[in-house]
């Protein structure tokens, strides 16, 4: 039996790690801004909710309680827009990198589908349909896909790694198009409230869904906008025939958000005060770093949304990796999210304030 990782690409990040050690050894120390991990502290609200339930000998449920299913549907009525959203409606995630690999494969989806996903685009769209043995289709406009064959169709706005956001047309236009076809749309949202130069819209909202959730759902995440990428904590959102379907597969799977994770969520989506303090945070460093790329002779492009810069000297991304690793600040290559990637850079502005000065020092 071939092992299925076969399937798979080489782990990009495996590929950074000389470049890493490059940068690790500079006189000043790493400046990371390769990989999008949040470093400031998790909001007390969140801290004290996790330790007042540390006591918590029993199995959680798969579907969350119903204190979280009642947070998840509060926040995103307030957030979002989206109106009559019900328990059937909700779904909580161990993360969103694990629902967006295994999710081709608890569809039902294999050799002969397809699964769409933007050119430029999250790596992990295509993981998770080599996993299911279905053929990864990348795309410029989902409208100009062929529908045949075609079973889950994946939007991401705002975009990793480009930080553009998609405006109330096109995702109108895509939602009408995947349902005439019969192509179920996951929109992943992970990035939804940081919103620099755009305010991003979800294909929830009214005027995106028609007022149905027919054939859509959204995927949301706490890692970003709460600094819980340690606790793993997301959900999703939308059709509730599609969420049921997945709630029996994971329940059969034991694929359980642990219990603490679920009341320190309540607590982060019943607190918008924390939100707009990270939010200011990386205001602060976006603006800084772009200022700084920008001097150095880097162009900026999109990059209206999200945690990331998207940046090009025209010249191969690795070059330009080699290049900043000189001067100890690493960097994405974009060729990791697609070969429309290779001339840029991806700049995540997660790094300390301390280490976001030390690279506009060195950028100089």
């Amino acid at each position: 039996m071939p092992p299925v990782s076969a399937r798979l690409p080489v782990f990009p990040w495996d590929r950074l790690e000389p470049y890493k050690a490059q940068a690790t050894a500079h006189a000043g120390g790493v400046v990371d801004l390769s990989v999008g991990t949040p470093v400031d502290p998790v909001p007390e609200i969140v801290q004290d909710a996790l330790a007042a339930a540390a006591d918590s000998p029993g199995y959680p449920t798969v579907w969350g309680t119903a204190a979280l299913r009642a947070a998840i549907t509060g926040w995103a009525a307030r957030r979002l827009g989206a109106q009559g959203l019900g328990d059937t409606n909700v779904l909580p995630v161990i993360g969103s990198k694990e629902l967006v690999a295994w999710l081709p494969t608890q569809l039902g989806l294999g050799p002969g589908d397809r699964v769409a996903y933007p050119r430029l685009a999250y790596p992990t769209y295509e993981v998770g349909a080599r996993l299911a043995g279905a053929e990864p289709v990348a795309y410029d406009d989902p409208t100009e896909l062929d529908p045949a064959g075609l079973k889950l169709l994946w939007l991401n706005s705002p975009s990793n790694p480009t930080g553009r956001v998609l405006s109330k047309d096109e995702l109108r236009t895509a939602v009408a198009w995947a349902r005439e076809h019969g192509v179920l749309l996951f929109s992943d949202e992970c990035y939804l409230e940081l919103g620099w130069e755009a305010e991003p819209v979800s294909v929830l909202h009214p005027e995106i869904s028609g007022g149905s959730y027919e054939g859509i759902v959204a995927v949301h995440s706490l890692s970003k906008r709460s600094n819980l990428a340690g606790y793993r904590a997301a959900f999703l959102l939308g059709d509730p025939g599609v969420l049921g379907e997945l709630l029996q597969i994971r329940k059969h799977g034991g694929m359980i958000v642990p219990g603490p994770v679920q009341t320190a969520t309540i607590a982060a989506l019943g607190d918008d005060g924390h939100v707009a303090l990270q939010r200011d945070r990386y205001g602060r460093r976006r603006a800084a770093l772009r200022a700084a790329f920008e001097g150095a002779g880097f162009r900026i492009e999109h990059s209206e949304a999200s945690l990331y810069l998207w940046a090009t000297r025209g010249q191969s991304c690795w070059d330009t990796v080699g290049e900043l690793a000189e001067l100890g600040i690493l960097v994405a290559p974009g060729d990791f999210y697609g070969p429309a990637g290779e001339n840029h850079v991806r700049i995540a502005f997660t790094a300390t304030d301390e280490r976001v000065d030390e690279a506009v020092r060195r950028l100089k």
